[in-house]
């Protein structure tokens, strides 16, 4: 059976171009980047050739980046590394933290520990489409709040959030805007300029390069405290013997999604439209996320009357690989919390589909699953006691 990979949310395969960067600092040029002969230098210059690549795709400084293992590391280095600078206002009224409900786990779990040890958060909700109210989120703000975390782009649905009209809002009050930019790296034209983005998280698996391996910006001038204690690498921020191949990888990866970016995502839309175009066809099934203000690959489906995972089982046994929502929350049963953020009833949200597609996905696979979703739909229906006879 041909395997068809629609789950380029979750992981991007390692592009060929990014390996033959990579491979060198396997075997020949593995040498510690923080020793001074030779191989240690062969390391080090790598790694700052690829410190010029990641600011390049978001127009930073080459200082400003921090490589991570990923956007879970630089998430936490960002929310607790501002956090631990600023004393907490036990006598405050006021919201330190201002998010969103519908952030990745790396971000609201991270916020929830904060909470437990004192600091005040504010969990903004979100319209139909997920998008934060910035009239809400200007409201939340106060003298005792230092931080404004909200996600570029959602991980689930897709939704773009509105995040130059946030950085208005958050120069305007002198707080710290931090994005957390995985989905959007590589679909999204990113200016952390322009955009007033003080921090901003980068994951390397998304953008086809390798796992284990991300990086954050953190604009000049911006105080956070190391959360992770050793070696002092990374301007002190970031201990841990340099991941050199992993590094050279991402450096790649950004390299090349900044050169292709206008083709792949002119060519991800277009698969992406026809696809929703063909399934929302379906009886009673609709489309998760803003119609247009969503990133080039994704489509994320809501059908009445069946469980998505027992669709996405379906799909898999036609050869189809998808998700039912996010990667790092899919094992666990409970209703996902974006989709109930955007006012999905628990079991509205299980009848859920995410499909995201890459570069090198082929419009006969989109055609095969548009074909495909209608009969396993139908069959999952007849088996539901919810779907009317």
């Amino acid at each position: 059976m041909k395997r068809i990979y629609l789950d380029h949310g979750s992981s991007t395969p390692l592009d060929p171009a990014v390996m033959e960067e990579m491979k060198p600092f396997f075997m020949e040029k593995f040498g510690n980047a923080s020793s001074l002969h030779e191989y240690g230098k062969d390391a080090f210059y790598a790694i700052e050739d690829a410190r010029e690549k990641v600011s390049d795709i978001i127009n930073a400084k080459s200082d400003e980046i921090i490589f991570t293992s990923g956007g879970t590391e630089s998430d936490n280095l960002a929310i607790k590394g501002l956090t631990f600078k600023n004393k907490i206002k036990k006598e405050s009224k006021g919201y330190n933290i201002v998010t969103s409900g519908i952030e990745h786990p790396a971000v609201l779990e991270t916020c929830n520990y904060l909470e437990k040890i004192g600091y005040n958060v504010r969990y903004l909700p979100v319209d139909r489409y997920g998008f934060v109210d910035l009239e809400e989120l200007e409201k939340s703000i106060s003298d005792d709040t230092f931080l404004i975390t909200i996600m570029y782009a959602n991980n689930e649905i897709g939704t773009i959030e509105p995040v130059k009209e946030i950085g208005k809002i958050a120069n305007k009050h002198n707080v710290i805007f931090h994005t957390d930019a995985v989905q959007a790296i590589g679909k999204v034209p990113i200016d952390v300029n322009s955009l007033n983005i003080d921090m901003l998280s980068i994951s390397s698996h998304k953008i086809y390069g390798p796992k284990g391996c991300g990086a954050l910006y953190i604009k000049n001038g911006t105080k956070i405290q190391t959360i992770s204690h050793g070696g002092g690498h990374e301007r002190g921020l970031r201990s841990s013997t340099y991941n050199t191949p992993g590094i050279v990888g991402l450096g790649k990866a950004c390299e090349l999604s900044k050169k292709r970016m206008k083709k792949d995502n002119e060519y991800m839309t277009k698969l992406r439209d026809y696809l929703i175009k063909e399934v929302l066809k379906i009886e009673e099934s609709f489309l998760n996320g803003h119609p247009k203000k969503r990133l080039s690959n994704n489509a994320h489906f809501r059908f009445s009357a069946i469980e998505g995972e027992s669709l996405n089982m379906m799909l898999n046994d036609k050869g189809i690989a998808s998700a039912t929502g996010s990667a790092c929350s899919s094992k666990k049963l409970r209703a996902s919390h974006v989709l109930t953020g955007i006012g999905l009833k628990p079991e509205q949200a299980h009848g859920s589909l995410r499909i995201s597609l890459g570069r090198q996905t082929k419009e006969e696979e989109i055609e095969y699953t548009a074909n495909v979703l209608p009969d396993l739909v139908t069959k999952l229906r007849k088996m539901s006691p919810l779907w009317k006879k």
